[in-house]
């Protein structure tokens, strides 16, 4: 028999700001910037004052867990959507401030126009003309202060705008009070309830069909604790984050007082000088990392039941399962953190030829990389010197292969649990042996190379492995492809695409191949033009002999042979035409395909 997911109720405004202050309802996302327009706060107010319907809001209540001397402690609610609504509310009647862009702290007032002839111009978002104005109350939240005196109010008010008819403004003054008590309807998801059965119904009442992540579930959980500093791990993840995107936003995070004064504070510090973009972590990214490290789980929503204390055997919920759960996760997150660990991850990840963002292709797999990176540091059974090259040899097999996209959960919990049984050495050569067997070099890579999509993890690999080999662009000794990746470079068309479209080859998925690519210098592009790869190699052939430089800077064919060997293209090029392009594509896959398994085997 079904039972009911949910309970459905109204509750006041004010009932629900008190039970905010009496933390029964838990906004768990309260210190992130507040996202609506001054503006929408005003219009919400004003359809409040009306009486007009403002939606409902989600709850999710948090399960009782039994405590050590085998009491029940009663679950508070999280607030999982209306969050902005409720925020908006508590700005402009309870008079908090909520941060902005910024993260700075600030207050929302909302003025209002007892007198106003046209009921759409009562409420206004207060400026300097509203405090001049004596015919506007400049901050209605005065009016909601505990011991406000309505009648001293009334006739202050009417001594500064004598015409104005006392009984009306007495109405009207008690009209705004009432929004106190405006009924917001309240729909209250059952404790007992998995994620995916939140997020269901989450999606299919929210009219925007927006969807919850596992990671937001985890944060809010997070903040809804404070007996375990739950509260203060979600805020060490939320501002790491942000440094580690926008490092001067530690001149705003410098101004949270109690953040400061945490230990915390000074462990993530460095990232405000930190400028690298390789690893940029989200919320998610972090809590995955940390959670897979300490757990040895890959399913996040398995955090969630943790953190609420749940038993996966008895499916009862316990306070030792929570406090143990927050203590692992610190711990994991106090690993991710850690300057050393966290800019080795990323010398590593570069080491392997990954120099810029523009060649990742998967943050899951930067994420079970980092995650390995630390379990690594952990093991004593790998002398360190190993582990930076296992890391680089497990991400570009995970990269080459894609082997955490699509089900990643899965696949990660599945390679935690091997990891554990066989130990991570015998567990890779055992994959290694599988997935990049001699088929999958000689056939299987160059048919994935077989694209015209510039975002195939194939090619980023052929491009990293120029990179880590120390690679010069074509016909630029000296010049390297790292160089052009990073300054002023960009992918050129081997065959120019104008010439093969000239000679009837016009379809984007042909002239597009990426076996076609290459990264040139500007002045190099220049010098080609649009001509036949037979013409303007046998140019830079010629200045071999002659010295004369018309293209580039090389005038050895020693160094010539080696520049097409590590840009992989055959050399028979040298009399190629379009009629030879189809033939030039499979030659130049072939010989990409072989650069990544040198490259690959040398790591």
């Amino acid at each position: 028999m079904q039972t009911e997911k949910f309970t459905l109720r109204s509750l006041g405004i004010g009932s629900i700001l008190g039970m905010i202050d009496a933390e029964e309802f838990v906004i768990p996302e309260i210190q992130r910037p507040f996202v609506w327009r001054r503006s929408q706060v005003r219009d919400l107010i004003d359809s409040l004052y009306n009486g007009y319907p403002t939606g409902y809001i989600i709850t999710w209540k948090n399960p009782d867990v039994r405590t050590k001397d085998g009491s029940m402690s009663r679950g508070n609610h999280i607030l999982i959507d209306g969050q902005q609504r409720i925020t908006a509310i508590m700005a402009a009647i309870s008079g908090k401030k909520v941060m902005d862009e910024d993260f700075n702290l600030d207050r929302i007032k909302i003025a209002f126009n007892p007198q106003a002839k046209d009921s759409s111009k009562r409420f206004a978002v207060q400026d300097a003309s509203h405090l001049k104005d004596k015919k506007w109350i400049p901050d209605i939240s005065e009016i909601f202060k505990a011991g406000f005196k309505q009648r001293a109010f009334e006739n202050k008010y009417a001594a500064n705008n004598p015409e104005v008819d006392i009984d009306d403004l007495s109405e009207t003054i008690t009209g705004v009070k009432k929004i106190a008590d405006r009924q917001i309807g309240v729909i209250e998801l059952d404790q007992s309830l998995d994620i995916d059965e939140v997020t269901e119904i989450f999606i299919r009442i929210n009219s925007k069909g927006t969807s919850l992540s596992q990671s937001d579930f985890v944060m809010s959980k997070m903040a809804s604790d404070t007996a375990h500093q739950g509260n203060l791990l979600r805020k060490v993840v939320d501002y790491f984050c942000h440094l580690a995107v926008k490092p001067d936003f530690y001149a705003q995070m410098v101004k949270d007082e109690n953040f400061i004064a945490t230990p915390y504070a000074d462990k993530i510090k460095w990232l405000a000088k930190d400028h690298e973009e390789i690893y940029e972590p989200d919320y998610g990214d972090m809590l995955r990392v940390a959670f897979m490290y300490k757990f040895s789980r890959g399913k996040l929503a398995d955090l969630v039941s943790l953190l609420s204390g749940r038993d996966f055997e008895t499916k009862e919920f316990r306070e030792d399962i929570i406090a143990d759960s927050y203590r692992r996760l610190g711990e994991g997150i106090r690993a991710f953190i850690n300057e050393n660990n966290f800019q080795g991850f990323v010398l590593a990840i570069k080491g392997a030829g990954f120099k810029s963002s523009k060649l990742l292709n998967s943050q899951m797999t930067l994420d079970f990389a980092y995650m390995l990176y630390l379990r690594l540091l952990d093991d004593n059974t790998i002398p360190s010197v190993q582990i930076k090259r296992l890391v680089q040899k497990w991400f570009v097999l995970s990269t080459l292969t894609g082997r955490y996209v699509g089900s990643p959960e899965s696949v990660m919990s599945r390679d935690i649990r091997m990891i554990n049984e066989k130990g991570f050495l015998t567990f890779a050569k055992e994959i290694e042996a599988s997935v990049l067997s001699d088929t999958y070099w000689d056939i299987t890579l160059p048919q994935r190379l077989e694209t015209a999509s510039g975002s195939s993890p194939a090619f980023h690999t052929f491009l990293a492995a120029q990179i880590n080999r120390g690679s010069n662009s074509l016909f630029m000794h000296g010049t390297m492809i790292s160089d052009l990746m990073n300054v002023a470079g960009d992918v050129h068309h081997i065959f120019p695409k104008a010439y093969l479209k000239r000679n009837g080859i016009t379809s984007n998925s042909q002239y597009n191949q990426v076996a076609n690519y290459t990264y040139l210098d500007t002045q190099v592009n220049k010098a080609i033009s649009d001509d036949a790869p037979n013409i303007y190699f046998q140019k830079i052939s010629k200045q071999c002999e002659t010295k004369k430089i018309e293209i580039g800077n090389i005038t050895e064919r020693t160094q010539l042979r080696m520049n097409l060997q590590e840009n992989a293209i055959p050399e028979k090029i040298t009399t190629m035409t379009y009629e030879d392009y189809a033939e030039f594509l499979r030659q130049r896959r072939m010989l990409m395909a072989a650069f990544v398994k040198k490259y690959y085997s040398s790591l």
